[in-house]
């Protein structure tokens, strides 16, 4: 019976995709997860000790704070930048200042910003980061969606060293109930998969065996085909609605794969309460300050266009940007 790392036809399997990526990650190297973010948290787990000084992107995924917080870790947060991703000098400095044990960074469609730092800014991070050997946890679980004609390439396809570890899940692009992630570990690859072993043993067999069967058919490319053409159209069916209904001085992004649109509203607008009101409307969104250690970022919010687009979902839109007016 198979337990961790992970089923062997499983891991072949995405090993086979790192190698359509042009990339050479062996089976050996991949441990097989109860979705990406138990990937993340193990890499954590393995690259860090209670106390520790960790970098991340600010704004940040909400998860990757509530795990830092868990772990009893300490952030410092690095800006986003409008361009290249991630304001590099401010890394660089930070290193110089802080015991930076450790990265994690989403460097692909992020969560919340939907920004893509360019191949430049990934290869200068894992050169900086190498130059110091601080380890690269990297969050790329929407790598598969990108709109363009061809993949965007991970910070991983840059490591010489073995210090990025790669986290992948099926959950954004498949399946998401049968939560199986992976990580691609490189040096750390027997602390992932022990710690995994001491965590809950093996990621369901079955979910890992359906996959697996799956990935070998040519069914998920189409499938991803498809889903990302239906993505491209609903990004498109929110920017529309947003342009029409949220008040002028509004700033958006065209994310080029993905999930979410990070907006940016005029400073009168107080996202919380803007977060309040659509509520009681019985419409959900994602207010700045979650995605911020210090709170910030008041006038933003996150909207998500991974659903199908209906005429409720554009009235709720609406709605949300007849609120953000009043205020």
């Amino acid at each position: 019976m198979e337990l961790s790392p992970g089923n062997e036809g499983l891991r072949r399997q995405i090993a086979r995709r790192y190698m359509a990526a042009g990339m050479a990650v062996p089976i050996d190297e991949v441990v097989v997860t109860a979705g990406a973010l138990e990937a993340l948290t193990l890499c954590l787990q393995t690259v860090t000790r209670p106390g520790d000084v960790v970098a991340i992107r600010t704004p940040a995924f909400y998860g990757a704070l509530q795990a830092l917080d868990r772990l009893r870790l300490k952030a410092v947060e690095i800006p986003m930048h409008p361009s290249n991703g991630l304001d590099i000098s401010v890394l660089a400095d930070a290193l110089k200042r802080h015991p930076i044990r450790a990265c994690w960074f989403m460097t692909s469609f992020q969560n919340p910003t939907g920004v893509t730092m360019p191949d430049a800014t990934k290869e200068a991070l894992v050169t900086l980061l190498a130059a110091h050997e601080v380890p690269l946890i990297e969050d790329d679980v929407y790598a598969e969606l990108y709109f363009g004609a061809s993949p965007v390439r991970p910070a991983k396809a840059f490591d010489r060293k073995g210090l990025v570890l790669h986290c992948g899940s099926f959950s954004k692009s498949l399946a998401p109930g049968y939560r199986v992630g992976w990580v691609a570990a490189g040096r750390f690859t027997q602390q992932v998969a022990r710690a995994k072993w001491m965590t809950n043993i093996s990621t369901s067999m079955p979910a890992q065996l359906a996959i697996a069967d799956y990935l070998q058919t040519r069914s998920y490319d189409r499938h991803l085909r498809r889903f990302r053409q239906n993505l491209a159209a609903q990004q498109e069916n929110l920017l529309e609605t947003i342009e029409k209904s949220f008040p002028p001085g509004t700033r958006v992004a065209r994310p080029k794969g993905g999930y979410f649109l990070w907006l940016e509203l005029p400073v009168q607008v107080d996202s919380v309460r803007l977060f309040e009101l659509s509520l009681k409307q019985g419409i959900s969104i994602a207010p700045g300050p979650i995605f911020s250690g210090s709170r910030g970022f008041r006038n933003c919010i996150r909207l998500n266009y991974g659903h199908p687009w209906t005429d409720e979902t554009a009235r709720s839109l609406e709605t949300v940007g007849t609120l953000a007016r009043s205020l």
